[in-house]
């Protein structure tokens, strides 16, 4: 019994041994979550730009399908941009094959009726309805107050086959997505 005693506080004294900081070690980690803080800042102040100027890339490393199923997705191929006034929607679960080759859909139309709001606790909303060959939908993009990262809940008008994409938002200068081909 007094040698289990003695090795708990062994293990004890080692892990608040090495559990203590240097006050060199705590400026240097309190600095660092300053940057990180700083660089946050910077990524959502260029999220919600693009998001003003309509010329954004969400792109989705996780899906989220109507009865609350979660995929982990590769950002390559799953993402809502609107470049040059046209709004492309791809959703690629699947590895491969799919109507648009790279294991999913791609659908493109026009954005109409676009509602821009931001919350007092710092988030930025957009809204629009996207109609084209394919698509007839709702899109709600929110992004999350002092971040890039973005959910954007796709409601289609004519079934109740909802789909959210949560993610990274760029401005399109900055993203690389493969886009497959379209309807």
């Amino acid at each position: 019994m007094k040698r289990l005693s003695l090795i708990i506080v062994a293990v004890m004294a080692l892990i608040t041994s090495c559990a203590t900081l240097t006050p060199e070690q705590k400026a240097a980690k309190e600095a660092q979550k300053v940057i990180e803080a700083r660089q946050d800042s910077i990524n959502h102040l260029l999220a919600v730009k693009a998001l003003n100027d309509m010329d954004f890339v969400l792109e989705a490393d996780r899906l989220i399908f109507k009865r609350g199923r979660p995929a982990y997705v590769s950002s390559v191929t799953n993402f809502i941009s609107s470049v040059n006034g046209t709004t492309t929607v791809q959703v690629a679960p699947f590895n491969a094959g799919g109507p648009n080759g790279v294991g999913g859909v791609t659908v493109e139309g026009k954005a109409s009726n676009i509602k821009k709001s931001q919350e007092k606790n710092g988030s930025y909303t957009l809204s629009m309805s996207v109609i084209g060959n394919g698509i007839s939908a709702v899109i709600t993009i929110t992004v999350t107050p002092g971040t890039d990262r973005a959910t954007a809940v796709v409601t289609p008008n004519f079934s109740s086959n909802r789909v959210t994409l949560e993610g990274t938002l760029y401005p399109s200068a900055s993203s690389n997505v493969y886009k497959g081909r379209s309807f």
